[in-house]
């Protein structure tokens, strides 16, 4: 049986000398706040129409990146990608999303934030959405879905009475609380480590967004009495804040601590608490959103509380872009496009998939204000955490992982030069410079072309793009410079088959995978 402390022992063993705490002063304590769904231009200072004080005074005290993007234009990809530092299709999912009873994704004994952080001296906590899988215990005879979210016939499958393994406790968190995938996913009740809180005995479902009955509702299954979506985001936040004061004076007496807090909001079912509805004047998306910002508010607030500001490293982003629930035509009558410039939305191979805000702050370290052009992927944060702990990661870890702490410490130039992005249907595009390939001739998600679409099938097999030029995608190059359409495919073609893009021994992918649009 695998047990967390084994993979902390394998850590210490492998960064060599890097394995005894370095000094204080280059262990910061280290706050990593994922919102759901939330777009490149719903923060204020992206340039969107929400108020987001919170997160604008968070970039004027820190550093904003504009070309930050996440792996995957969808959650549970973007999620293995940052806690491992690996490109989400390497792994068993090759694309779409787990559900909230799908297995444990995350591989034994891969080094994850987690494990590495615990390996020099932090003290981990999870608290919020995890959808990475974790092992329930299924009923004799039942089965639930691996790689997708769980049927309407497999939600009662599970004995949710019995303790749950191979959670976020194995792979690097010393606490947990949170639920355990998307808030419109089954089971609806709170996770604490390997536990649900409070047992699931009722089948109910909720609106998708409140208030609009027309909007559609979330998968129906299993629930803990009074459970209220509406809650989930004050439950997230005040843990936080306690976790924060919980570890304050140990913080302070030389032992940090990481706090991974991925958020439920502004995803779906979007529910903003009472105090928050019309804040906004826009729509409940929008309230929900400002919501989220005063969540996040409170826990700076909390560090400000207990003296850890100046010793602790905020990094604040999200795991895709914006979703069309958050209601495009009527955040738009309000002059709100939550993509900004950019193309396309949550799911798509295009900009607005996966071009996500950034912000981090370190009083002393990061310089203030400033606005950082660098390319980086959250997948680089695993290296970046390494470098300033003076680690070096074992060759089968961080596979996909660029460290950026060179960014943060005022240097102009880039580190990460190529990127690979993967959108919800496992369509590929790839990025040199300001160069980007998309191996589809559509989104490869939700917005127009869509994939297997009757305007799709007209176009060209790829596109090409100049970012630099062309921001907002809408002049296709690919018949125009067959050469660089070659270049990037064999570039694509060769971080597939040495199972990294950073250098190290080749690796192993989970399996085959097809990058061109006529193999799939």
């Amino acid at each position: 049986m695998h047990r967390p402390w084994t993979t902390a022992l394998v850590v210490l063993s492998l960064v060599g000398s890097a394995g005894a705490a370095p000094p204080q002063t280059t262990r910061p304590n280290v706050v990593l706040i994922l919102a759901d769904d939330l777009g490149y231009a719903d923060v204020g200072c992206y340039g969107g129409r929400i108020p987001t004080p919170h997160l604008d005074r968070l970039a004027l005290a820190g550093m904003r990146f504009t070309d930050a993007h996440t792996s995957s234009s969808v959650c549970s990809p973007t999620r293995y990608g940052l806690l491992t530092g690996r490109y989400n299709w390497r792994s068993r999912l090759p694309r779409f999303v787990l559900g909230g009873l799908s297995p444990r994704l995350i591989e034994p004994d891969r080094l994850t934030l987690g494990t590495l952080l615990q390996a020099h001296g932090y003290h981990t906590a999870c608290l919020g959405k995890w959808h990475l899988g974790m092992d329930w215990v299924v009923r004799p005879g039942c089965a639930v879905s691996e790689l997708s979210i769980e049927t309407r016939e497999q939600v009662w499958n599970v004995d949710y009475a019995q303790p749950i393994a191979n959670g976020p406790n194995c792979v690097g968190f010393d606490y947990y609380f949170g639920i355990s995938a998307s808030l419109d996913m089954v089971p609806y009740t709170f996770l604490e480590n390997d536990r649900v809180t409070v047992l699931p005995s009722e089948d109910r479902d909720f609106l998708l967004m409140l208030g609009r009955e027309q909007g559609g509702r979330t998968r129906r299954g299993p629930a803990a009495p009074g459970f209220d979506p509406a809650a989930v985001l004050p439950a997230l936040t005040r843990h936080a804040v306690e976790y924060v004061a919980s570890r304050a004076e140990r913080a302070r007496a030389g032992q940090p601590f990481f706090l991974y807090l991925p958020l439920a909001s502004p995803h779906t079912p979007i529910y903003p608490a009472s105090t928050w509805h019309g804040a906004s004047g826009i729509n409940p998306y929008a309230d929900f959103v400002m919501q989220t910002d005063a969540a996040i508010g409170e826990v700076l607030a909390a560090l400000d509380l207990h003296g850890l500001t100046g010793d602790t490293l905020v990094l604040v982003t999200s795991d895709n872009g914006c979703s069309p629930q958050a209601m495009f035509d009527e955040l738009a009558a309000h002059g709100h496009v939550p993509s900004g410039p950019l193309r396309g939305c949550k799911a798509d191979l295009f900009e607005g998939g996966h071009r996500v805000p950034f912000l981090v702050r370190w009083p002393g370290r990061v310089r203030a204000g400033g606005t950082a052009p660098q390319l980086v992927c959250l997948t680089d944060v695993l290296a970046t955490l390494a470098e300033l702990l003076g680690a070096s990661l074992p060759p089968q870890a961080g596979e996909d992982s660029i460290s950026f702490l060179s960014v943060l410490q005022g240097d102009p130039h880039s580190p990460r030069s190529q990127l690979v992005s993967h959108s919800i249907n496992g369509s590929f595009a790839v990025r040199e410079g300001p160069w980007k390939l998309l191996l589809c001739a559509d989104s490869g998600g939700w917005s127009a072309p869509r994939p297997g679409s009757p305007e799709a099938a007209q176009l060209p097999p790829c596109q090409l793009y100049h970012l630099a030029e062309d921001l907002g995608e809408q002049h296709n190059l690919y018949d125009r410079d067959p050469a660089r359409v070659a270049q990037l495919t064999a570039l694509l073609a060769q971080l597939v088959a040495e199972g990294r893009s950073t250098p190290g021994p080749r690796q192993a992918n989970h399996g085959p995978i097809r990058i061109r649009p006529e193999e799939k």
